[in-house]
């Protein structure tokens, strides 16, 4: 048995990849227009909002200090007095939707677009 594509099978299989192509391309993250800036919570407050695009460096305390490095548009907590070092371990963020968390010290990072409403982003 030998079976033939007939000329709507080749329509409706190029419609159904011209809508894949469509829907992946919705789906892809945009880069945002505005610089990323990240604001820095302690317990619950905003204590401090910066902007990624200038090199800076500096340290926030609490119970323990956490020092936070800001380097060609990253930002990561370099170095820490907390057990476990976890905050550390994180690496450098830049893209809106993350976060670092220090839950010792109570400190989050949280990277936002320059303008954005959005408060949080899953996934």
């Amino acid at each position: 048995m030998h079976l033939r594509f007939q000329k709507w099978d080749i329509v409706v299989i190029v419609a159904v990849v011209l809508m894949a192509a469509l829907v992946f391309t919705l789906f892809l993250p945009q880069k945002d227009a505005s610089d990323p800036c990240a604001q820095i919570y302690q317990d619950g407050k905003l204590v401090k909002t910066i902007a990624l695009t200038e090199n800076q460096e500096f340290s926030v305390s609490g119970k323990y200090t956490n020092t936070i490095t800001v380097h060609d548009g990253m930002i990561a907590i370099t170095q820490s007095d907390c057990p476990g070092q976890d905050c550390v371990r994180c690496g450098w963020m830049d893209r809106a939707g993350r976060s670092i968390v220090c839950l010792p010290n109570g400190l989050e990072i949280r990277v936002v677009a320059g303008n954005s409403d959005v408060d949080f982003v899953v996934g």
